[in-house]
């Protein structure tokens, strides 16, 4: 998708073919990471233990984010990887070996969906960091098979471990989170270390404060021209948006009515009256602070 779309003010307007070939590949990428295919990773998370008090301390992951994710004025957070690589990689790798630890079905939901998000964004955050410097996560390889050669990247790897279970990122986001808890804000909480990406947090996500913090993040990424722009009467929507339009309702119709919910009045004004969307855009550069 970087190498064939169309860039506008450092976003990436995806071509016809393109688009095809990448919402192909995350679209067998879903099927291959279904519950039926993997039934280990989700059968993790299909019971909770509903009126469970157990938390997980997140409180180390969230000193990092606060260390290392830096908003600009842009509106975009960006990591300083070159600092955390040399001050912070060693914490980083504790924490998440600690999480590893945690069994999920002492968890109520909102415990495991926190869990699931923080072990996803400090591990991806790993991997660069193992890389770094790298222009684009896309540009690192950990195999995984024929769909992680044609869309690059380490999601198909087995990366982490919980109860025994290898699991890819991949599994963490689609095998698990979509399928189990059936949340589009799901994907304001998964950071895939890219531009194009609803930011990084600067604090861990908590099953006590999850609810907030997810509502936060989509309104963030709705009301930023990366997540949804609308150019002389154009509406122009994050790549996200089409590649788990079934997340978003299925359609045009379900995305642009997600939007509404979560869009500010200036934002809400401009979609009045829109009906589908013009293109989609995506930018795959490292969300660098150094860039």
């Amino acid at each position: 998708m970087s190498t064939t779309g169309r860039h506008f003010g450092g976003y990436e307007y995806v071509s016809g073919l393109s688009l095809i070939i990448w919402s192909l590949c995350f679209v067998l990428s879903a099927i291959t990471s279904s519950p039926a295919k993997a039934a280990g990773p989700a059968d993790l998370f299909r019971d909770s233990a509903a009126q469970s008090t157990v938390t997980v301390d997140h409180s180390a992951w969230d000193r990092l984010l606060k260390s290392y994710v830096i908003p600009g004025p842009d509106r975009l957070n960006r990591v300083d990887y070159a600092a955390f690589k040399d001050t912070g990689h060693g914490d980083l790798k504790l924490y998440i070996r600690k999480v590893q630890e945690v069994d999920p079905r002492t968890l109520n939901r909102s415990e495991q969906f926190a869990l699931l998000a923080n072990l996803y964004n400090a591990k991806t955050i790993d991997i660069v960091l193992d890389h770094y410097p790298v222009r684009s996560i896309k540009d690192i390889s950990l195999g995984g098979g024929l769909f992680a050669a044609v869309t690059g990247g380490p999601w198909k790897a087995k990366v982490v471990k919980l109860n025994g279970v290898d699991l890819t990122l991949d599994d963490i986001e689609h095998g698990i989170l979509r399928p189990v808890f059936r949340d589009p804000r799901v994907h304001y909480a998964v950071n895939c270390a890219s531009i194009g990406c609803p930011n990084l947090r600067t604090e861990a996500f908590t099953g006590t404060a999850l609810d907030a913090q997810l509502d936060a993040a989509a309104r963030d990424y709705v009301n930023h021209p990366r997540g949804i722009t609308v150019r002389s009467g154009s509406l122009i929507a994050s790549s996200i948006y089409s590649w788990f339009k079934v997340d978003f309702g299925g359609s045009d119709a379900g995305v642009i009515a997600h939007a509404r919910k979560y869009a500010n009045p200036d934002l809400s004004a401009k979609l009045e009256g829109i009906t589908t969307i013009d293109s989609h855009a995506y930018d795959w550069a490292l969300n660098d602070a150094k860039r």
